[in-house]
């Protein structure tokens, strides 16, 4: 029986997995921001049960916060803090052996482009081409980059909203039991399909999400949370013992 996947929300309570069942997702992936991973971890544990499974993972921001570019991986053995530079994040996550994936490519300015991934062939193992916040030029420009890379695709509600939970999801024709299956699932490049929901509810929270880009991308938010150093994932936070000192940007 096929089993749908959301690959990549922003949000997790009660509502969350009560939206994610009724809309028959049996898997999400939970990826929120500034969050270190034992957190993570945890709280995907706490709302995972024989319906849903939560797969914790982290969107990783990389570069200056003006130059970032994120990374989605799952799979991590060991935390992995923001604000590194793209290449030290990856040879990180190339160390851990983790599922690296592509959101959003070439999205605004927080995005990889088709440079990246020709860069780095082997490390990365899926490009998102459909997720709410992207405009359709955004959609058309993904499947290209997945055209011209040959890498497999993707495709999230990227919620942030509640609303848009069941929004959309990929597709895999197997069995996802455990995290485990899904990583071996996504690193072998497993067919799959990319489904999303049409009319004009669908376009109501696509409205919704593009609208909340104004607080998720403002500087204050960050120069608050992150740029004090004080964050639990800035590079320079006691948690990480200075083992990613010579990769940060801040």
């Amino acid at each position: 029986m096929p089993t749908r996947v959301d690959p990549h929300v922003k949000t997790l309570d009660e509502q969350v997995a009560h939206r994610a069942k009724a809309r028959n997702i049996d898997v999400l992936v939970y990826a929120p921001h500034f969050t270190r991973l034992p957190e993570i971890r945890a709280r995907a544990e706490r709302f995972s049960d024989d319906d849903l499974l939560v797969v914790p993972a982290r969107e990783l921001f990389t570069g200056s916060f003006r130059k970032r570019k994120h990374v989605l991986a799952l799979d991590l053995d060991t935390p992995v803090p923001d604000f590194l530079t793209l290449e030290a994040t990856l040879r990180e996550l190339d160390r851990q052996d983790a599922v690296a994936l592509a959101p959003h490519p070439e999205f605004a300015t927080v995005s990889l482009d088709i440079v990246d991934l020709n860069r780095h062939p082997d490390l990365f193992s899926g490009v998102e081409i459909y997720n709410p916040k992207h405009l359709e030029k955004h959609n058309r420009r993904a499947q290209e980059i997945v055209r011209e890379t040959g890498l497999p695709s993707f495709g999230s509600s990227y919620a942030h909203l509640t609303p848009t939970i069941g929004e959309v999801w990929t597709e895999f024709d197997a069995e996802i039991e455990a995290p485990a299956d899904l990583h071996h699932l996504l690193r072998s490049g497993a067919p799959r399909r990319v489904f999303h929901r049409s009319g004009r509810g669908h376009e109501l929270r696509r409205r919704a999400e593009f609208a909340h880009l104004a607080w998720e991308n403002s500087w204050e938010k960050v120069d608050r949370l992150v740029l004090s150093g004080m964050e639990a994932t800035h590079p320079r936070h006691p948690a990480y013992e200075g083992r990613f000192d010579e990769g940060a940007v801040y």
